[in-house]
């Protein structure tokens, strides 16, 4: 293999020159062999046989003629035959010139379009390094140009600031001027803590206390009671000491004096020389002006109005029936909320109420309690009057809040033998119609179905005296004022109170008495309420439009496309505890359901666009446990109570800041803690300020996105404060 491979010629690299050439000798020879082929082949073909010769004159001589036609016919053959090979090898050879000249132009041109090829590149070549080095060239130019410029404009912004301080002087920083009441003022910042040095003085390790002159003084900042008990134990001491001195013993009746009179120190106050009770530790009758003004500020009740009677401080001490307070006990109410506390009693006295409490502060318990104390006094419906209609009605905006407020009325009623008919949208109206044409005490509905329920005479209020509209500013805010009116005006209106204030009322006559409950306060439910209700007394706990301080209120500035990675992750970190999502849209509810559903969260939905039957299924789905997540719209945003809520998520932010005080306001009710989330993205601007002013107010952290955003530095619609004069600059003029 060895020597195979040693006998094996080394490969021989050839030029591009020495390439052409040897192709054209190979196609020289290839044409050369064929025309030589060619040529065999036509000698190769049968001749054909000469023509006969013409006849002629017979001669005379027949053997000496026929000898010399036979070697003439021999001799002009061959002649024949040698002119026709001569043509032959004379056409070939011109053929195979023509051949070779033909092939010797074909290579000339093969080779001179390669040249042109080759020059064609080059120039292009050529053209495009002209190109870039003249754009490079332009590009510098430029550079140069705008460099030269702005020196240029540097000088010239150099000579007008020279010309403006030669003819306005140059404006130099005024000094601030340190008054000397500020420069050696006092600072009452130090700790003693932070002095680790020890004093040696004597006089500061053994500080002198000041002693009470015997009861004749006090120290401000200091408990007044225990500035008494010393006091009253150095005059103690002072004494024993002065008896000492005197060498007079102790008597029994000096020490019976001086318990009496340190008993008697622990009584002293600065008004009445006793020290008072808290309100808590008092009876009812007991309670004093200032106890009343304490215990209205503990839970910051608010009034306004006139004749106002004082709130209840527990169950047992208001004027409901017993059936109604054990109704109470069942129900599991152990303490009144603020709201029922101020409420209660006013409407016990049949007083028109307008209540603003924070959501989820108990106010359906505090419009039901005195109405059904108000239905016990009246007769029970029977035959003879229950074609007059009930006694009282309750609208709310929602079909969920309307029904929610039956259940919680059925669950008092129940002890008093009242019937208790809701009337909402999404069912049979003329099975609603015949129960209520069967007689009931207490209807409870949504505005316009009680008013088509009216104009269709399926239900009448010629009886109705005590009427309830709760969260007043939501129905209003769905339109529903025409049919909160025409409710209104379906009623007697004979019983109206006076509108003086001062004018008795008849004790034996019954007055319509009418509830207004909300969160929030527009100037519509205003206009509703001046015309309705008669001398109203207005109660308003903590304040009108403010979240409860039991919810945690986070926002979070982020894009569109990062809400739902981070709503998974804050749904899966609260594991099987309740969450509410809110969106402004049925078609955006729909889909943020259906993409948690696809995570594997169980989620409901819950909007407008339901029937009655799947609005109620999910609600009690999410009531009994069965679905954690519950996307919902603005429908579940007012009034639904659904016990437990750990967290609410505002998915899209609603427009105005009492729906969004609403939407949270489903967590952190009863007494407890709650969480409200809410991302915001520069499409929410509107909502910026009012949103800054409550996060604010409620204590909660305000990302900075959100506080140094141009939009939550002023309300929409309002004009900017100019800035001060001294930071303008005032230049001459001509």
């Amino acid at each position: 293999m060895k020597r195979a491979a040693d006998g094996m010629e080394k490969p021989k690299f050839l030029t591009r020159e020495e390439r052409e050439k040897l192709a054209l000798e190979r196609r020289q020879a290839a044409v050369t062999d064929q025309r030589r082929s060619a040529l065999d082949l036509l000698h190769s073909l049968p001749r054909p046989p000469p023509p006969p010769p013409p006849p002629s004159n017979p001669p005379r001589d027949s053997s000496s003629s026929s000898h010399h036609r036979d070697s003439s016919d021999r001799d002009r053959d061959r002649d024949r035959d040698r002119d026709r090979d001569r043509e032959r090898r004379r056409d070939d050879d011109s053929r195979r010139d023509r051949d070779r000249d033909r092939d010797r132009d074909r290579d000339r041109g093969d080779s001179s379009r390669r040249d042109r090829d080759r020059d064609r590149e080059r120039g292009d070549r050529d053209r495009d390094r002209d190109r870039e080095r003249g754009d490079r060239d332009r590009e510098r130019g430029d550079r140069e140009k705008d460099r030269l410029e702005k020196m240029a404009e540097r000088e010239r912004e150099k000579e007008l600031d020279a010309i403006k301080e030669q003819y306005l002087g140059s404006k130099k920083p005024k000094k601030r001027v340190i008054k000397p009441s500020e420069k050696f003022r006092f600072s009452f910042d130090w700790e003693n803590t932070e002095d680790t040095s020890r004093d040696m003085n004597s006089l500061y390790q053994s500080p002198h206390e000041a002693r009470l002159l015997y009861g004749r003084g006090f120290l401000a900042g200091i408990d007044r009671r225990e500035q008494k008990k010393a006091a009253a134990a150095h005059e103690k001491e002072t004494r024993a000491e002065q008896r000492r001195k005197a060498g007079v013993d102790d008597r029994p009746e000096d020490d019976a004096i001086d318990k009496k009179e340190a008993d008697a120190a622990a009584k002293y106050d600065a008004f009445d020389m006793r020290v008072d009770r808290h309100w808590t530790q008092k009876s009812l009758d007991e309670m004093t002006e200032r106890d009343w003004r304490i215990f209205r500020e503990d839970f910051n009740i608010s009034y306004k109005g006139s004749k106002v009677p004082r709130p209840m401080r527990k169950w047992s001490e208001s004027k409901l029936g017993t059936e109604l307070l054990r109704a109470v006990e069942k129900a599991g109410y152990k303490e009144p909320s603020p709201i029922q506390m101020a409420a209660i009693p006013l409407g016990l006295q049949q007083r028109d109420v307008i209540g603003i409490a924070e959501t989820g502060s108990g106010k359906t318990a505090a419009f039901v309690l005195p109405m059904l104390s108000y239905i016990t006094r009246l007769p029970p419906i029977s035959e003879e009057n229950e074609a007059e209609g009930p006694y009282a009605v309750v609208m709310a905006p929602t079909r969920e809040l309307a029904q929610q407020i039956e259940e919680e009325t059925v669950k008092f009623a129940t002890y008093l033998g009242i019937k208790v008919v809701s009337i909402v949208g999404g069912q049979s109206i003329e099975e609603q119609g015949f129960k209520i044409r069967q007689g009931c005490e207490v209807v409870i509905a949504t505005p316009g179905r009680l008013l088509d329920c009216l104009e269709r005479r399926y239900a009448v209020l010629n009886q109705c005296n005590y009427v309830v509209l709760d969260e007043a500013d939501r129905m209003i805010d769905m339109g529903f004022e025409p049919q909160v009116v025409g409710v209104l005006d379906a009623m007697p209106s004979s019983n109206l109170k006076p509108e003086n204030e001062d004018e008795e009322l008849d004790a034996k006559k019954i007055y319509r008495t009418t509830y207004m409950f909300s969160a929030t306060m527009p100037p519509a439910v205003e206009r509703l309420a001046r015309k309705y209700l008669r001398n109203p007394v207005v109660v308003t706990i903590g304040t009108a439009g403010k979240a409860t301080d039991l919810i945690t209120q986070n926002v979070i500035m982020m894009k569109e496309s990062e809400k739902m990675s981070r709503l998974q992750k804050i749904l899966t970190d609260l594991g099987d505890k309740p969450a509410i999502v809110f969106c402004n849209t049925k078609k955006s509810a729909d889909a943020r359901a259906k993409d948690l559903d696809k995570a594997g969260f169980r989620v409901t939905t819950l909007h407008g666009g339901k029937s009655q039957e799947q609005r109620e299924t999910s609600l009690d789905g999410f009531r009994n446990r069965r679905f954690t997540v519950l996307v919902a719209t603005d429908v579940a945003g007012r009034g639904i109570d659904i016990p437990d809520v750990a967290h609410v998520i505002n998915y899209e932010m609603p427009s105005s800041i009492d729906t969004y005080t609403h939407r949270i306001g489903r967590t952190g009710r009863a007494g407890k803690k709650g969480l409200a989330t809410s991302f915001i993205t520069l499409e929410n601007t509107d909502i910026f300020f009012d949103l800054k002013q409550m996060l604010i107010q409620s204590n909660s952290p305000v990302p900075p996105e959100l506080a140094r955003h141009e939009a939550s530095k002023f309300k929409p619609g309002s004009v900017p404060d100019r800035p001060p004069r001294r930071n303008d600059t005032v230049y001459a003029t001509h």
